[in-house]
């Protein structure tokens, strides 16, 4: 019987694959076109590409969960701006959600899965 090793490495995603992945990140982007499109983008190209690699469905989910907790993070600071601290904290949110979805594309387009920080796991 043949046991497989939990230490060898996946197999590399297709060039293809990387792509769909990297899209599933910088579709997020949509944001800055219209509400909630940080929402509809990734979910969209991840609803319809999922199910041809597993690396398209794992990364469209870590896009879509990481873009729903930024989402009701801003809640949040949209109820603190009642106390002004919200206007910074939003600030913050915005520049750091730029730069780890940016990251995050560029790591799944180079076939590296990325797993953001501080992501409400709600999508499996």
């Amino acid at each position: 019987m043949h046991e497989s090793n939990p230490l060898t490495p996946a197999p590399e995603p297709s060039k293809e694959a990387r792509q769909w992945a990297m899209i599933c990140h910088f579709a997020a982007a949509l944001g800055f076109i219209f509400p909630f499109g940080n929402l509809i983008g990734p979910l969209i190209v991840w609803q319809i590409k999922k199910d041809q690699d597993a690396f398209i469905d794992e990364q469209g989910k870590e896009a879509l969960n990481f873009q729903l907790t930024a989402c009701i993070a801003a809640i949040v600071c949209i109820i603190l701006m009642l106390v002004l601290i919200g206007f910074v904290l939003m600030g913050l949110l915005c520049i750091g959600t730029l730069v780890l979805t940016i990251i995050a594309g560029i790591k799944a387009g180079e076939g590296r899965p990325y797993r953001y920080p501080f992501c409400l796991r709600l999508v499996k």
